[in-house]
């Protein structure tokens, strides 16, 4: 039996480079072509000490069908890992050309290389936004793998344009594609213009945190490497052409989570949280029906949130370095636009 080779894309952002930390880390029999254009979320510190006989690190684009037929030549890719996207929603508010062209046109060319090279899997990281907002006075009601999509941001509009052509590849090529669709994720690498590492680095430099609204949205929040443990777990498990939620059981508002942080490092609220102005078309409520994955793959989550936002907290203060390199230049420019101010 030949070595698995995985092409994993965008493996030099957050959740990807978790993805790829894990599968060094526990000596999976696989070699990994890590894939990223290294756009402001990307960064090739995540993944630099693990470079060498294993992973191999590749600058390129998604959209770019050409060079993705030369790596798939070169390193004899057998299966696809499909992260590469643009993520932010703030971000797609402002400008959402971008959005579509990575997560809706890049995830078309990635299909109709996996088509074409006869690939063997195809795995398309989702997320739970594809499926809109939930009624806050349900608690009982969550998303399931059936309910329809309903995106309600330009970024979850482009993520579900991913979903469904992967869906249709699918049926019409009988292409072999699984699907996830997380919750919230947090941990390390995680890049600080998202809730929990953006209030952790502005407490460890003394600023204030912009809380969106009346801070009542709630998340279901997700540890990345359980995440990383449940695409794993998919690729190896899942039934082609199905899709598989992954929840962290953690439901929680962005109040909850603002006073745990500002707890956990001694903040008091009154000097500290600044409430700012909602986000357009804010999504409620998350939550995650999980059940799929755990009956048909024997996933669930392994990590607690009050242990690993504490095991969070510390990789943050344990690599300042890392993060203050980001939090400069262009992404100040940024702030200031989403923000108003530092």
């Amino acid at each position: 039996m030949s070595m698995r080779t995985l092409l994993v894309t965008g493996a030099a952002g957050f959740i990807g480079s978790n993805f790829v930390r894990m599968l060094a880390r526990r000596r999976e029999p696989v070699r990994i072509i890590a894939l990223d254009k290294l756009t402001y979320a990307g960064n090739l510190a995540n993944l630099a000490d693990l470079l060498g006989d294993q992973v191999t690190f590749v600058r390129g684009d998604i959209c770019n069908a050409e060079l993705l037929d030369h790596v798939a030549s070169e390193y004899r890719v057998s299966e696809v890992v499909h992260f590469a996207a643009e993520s932010h929603v703030d971000r797609s508010i402002l400008g959402s050309g971008p959005f579509v062209t990575t997560n809706v046109i890049g995830t078309q060319v990635l299909l109709d290389l996996a088509k074409n090279r006869k690939l063997d899997k195809f795995l398309y990281v989702s997320t739970d936004e594809v499926y809109g907002t939930l009624p806050e006075d349900q608690p009982d009601v969550k998303f399931t793998e059936e309910t329809p999509l309903q995106p309600n941001s330009p970024y979850s509009a482009s993520k579900a344009g991913g979903d469904c052509l992967v869906r249709s590849y699918f049926h019409t090529f009988h292409l072999p594609v699984l699907t996830t669709r997380c919750s919230n994720n947090y941990g390390p690498y995680h890049f600080p213009e998202k809730l929990i590492p953006l209030f952790v680095t502005n407490l460890m430099e003394d600023k204030q945190v912009p809380l969106y609204g009346d801070g009542k949205n709630v998340r279901d929040w997700l540890y990345v490497e359980d995440h990383c443990d449940a695409i794993w777990t998919v690729l190896n498990k899942g039934k082609f052409g199905e899709a598989y939620n992954v929840g962290g059981n953690n439901e929680m508002t962005n109040r909850q989570i603002t006073e745990i942080i500002l707890r956990e490092m001694g903040k008091p609220w009154d000097k500290y949280v600044r409430y700012v102005q909602d986000r357009p078309g804010h999504d409620r409520r998350y939550a995650i029906d999980a059940s799929k994955i755990k009956r048909e793959c024997g996933w669930e989550p392994k990590f607690r949130f009050p242990e690993a936002i504490k095991t969070t907290i510390q990789w943050y203060r344990d690599n300042e370095s890392w993060w203050r390199q980001i939090k400069s230049g262009e992404y100040l420019k940024y702030y200031d636009t989403q923000y108003g101010g530092r």
